[in-house]
């Protein structure tokens, strides 16, 4: 891969009329020919000072200084729970960006997105979410579709940034390449037939990666952790078969989060499969007594529950 090539795309018109204003019209960022960077809410509320998210409390992550992207809205699923529109398809490039480029315009656009915060913010902290420290390639679509995502992970390490990243786990070979300092594998059914009602794959070979890669995340030297998204009425049954899957990763942490009723999600879901923090505490501690795991911090306003084999957490930073 050229690391200073013109990127040229194809582009299908209906495609591109449809998803580039949506994006746009939900504060997406394009960036380059293929990839966004979009803030969240946390950082917007953290850089007035106003709270942080989960990932700050579980990992140390500061939310304003976090750069949550993808180099690549392309995706193999469509999830039910998924807040964004994967009914709409995304056209494949003919060539792809390069990895210095996407994280240098990333950056740039991070901070043009944060511009207008700069009289409402403490000044401190506008001058740091200017600076961002971590990455988070989580954002749209499945970053291991991207066959530069080693080299973009490396890009952004030589940065100085924290690198997560988040994978459905269904591109096996780029699984196995790559080196974030956390790696998390969406599992979000417990078997094939639920895997094929919840995450619509678009080919029938997707949960025989999916098991692989759990072999893979066992091996890994780096921080590993799996995320399940509990949808109340659909993936809540079968907490056995969610232990036997997490016994082959064998991962870091496990972190348990309630489908929250947002976006696209709306259209395929309705607001009673949310389950109440509660709720995802019970699931959470019948899944740590099967994995001999322990919780290690929940986050109420967040739906969320950490595992670890320790019942403790290390902050990444």
């Amino acid at each position: 891969m050229s690391r200073r090539k013109k990127t040229v795309v194809s582009k299908d018109k209906d495609d591109d009329t449809e998803l580039i204003p949506l994006l746009k019209k939900q504060g997406y960022s394009l960036v380059g020919s293929h990839s966004a960077v979009k803030t969240c809410l946390w950082l917007r509320r953290s850089i007035k000072d106003e709270g942080e998210c989960y990932k700050s409390i579980f990992y140390g992550i500061r939310s304003h200084r976090c750069l949550q992207m993808t180099p690549t809205l392309l995706c193999n699923q469509g999830c039910l729970h998924c807040w964004r529109p994967t009914e709409i398809d995304v056209p494949v490039p003919d060539e792809w960006d390069c990895p210095v480029d996407i994280v240098t315009s990333s950056i740039q656009s991070q901070q043009k997105l944060i511009s207008g915060f700069g009289g409402s913010a403490p000044l401190q902290r506008w001058y740091e979410g200017n600076n961002p420290k971590h990455v988070a390639i989580s954002l749209s679509g499945e970053p291991t579709l991207y066959p530069g995502l080693p080299e973009l992970i490396d890009e952004f390490k030589c940065r100085g940034f924290t690198t997560f990243v988040v994978s459905n786990g269904t591109v096996t070979e780029m699984m196995a390449k790559i080196d974030p300092a956390q790696l998390y594998m969406s599992l979000d059914a417990a078997d094939r037939e639920t895997y094929e009602k919840v995450c619509a794959p678009r080919s029938p070979l997707l949960w025989d990666n999916i098991l692989r890669s759990l072999e893979i995340l066992r091996g890994k030297d780096t921080r590993t952790a799996i995320r399940i998204t509990v949808i109340k009425g659909v993936n809540m049954s079968n907490i056995k078969g969610f232990a036997e899957l997490i016994k082959i990763a064998e991962p870091d942490y496990v972190e348990v989060k309630a489908y929250m009723h947002l976006g696209f999600s709306r259209k395929r879901l309705p607001r009673e499969a949310m389950p109440t923090h509660h709720e995802v505490m019970v699931f959470s501690n019948a899944l740590a007594g099967q994995i001999d795991y322990k919780i290690a911090s929940e986050v109420e306003i967040s739906r969320v529950v950490l595992l670890s084999k320790e019942g403790s957490v290390t902050h990444i930073v």
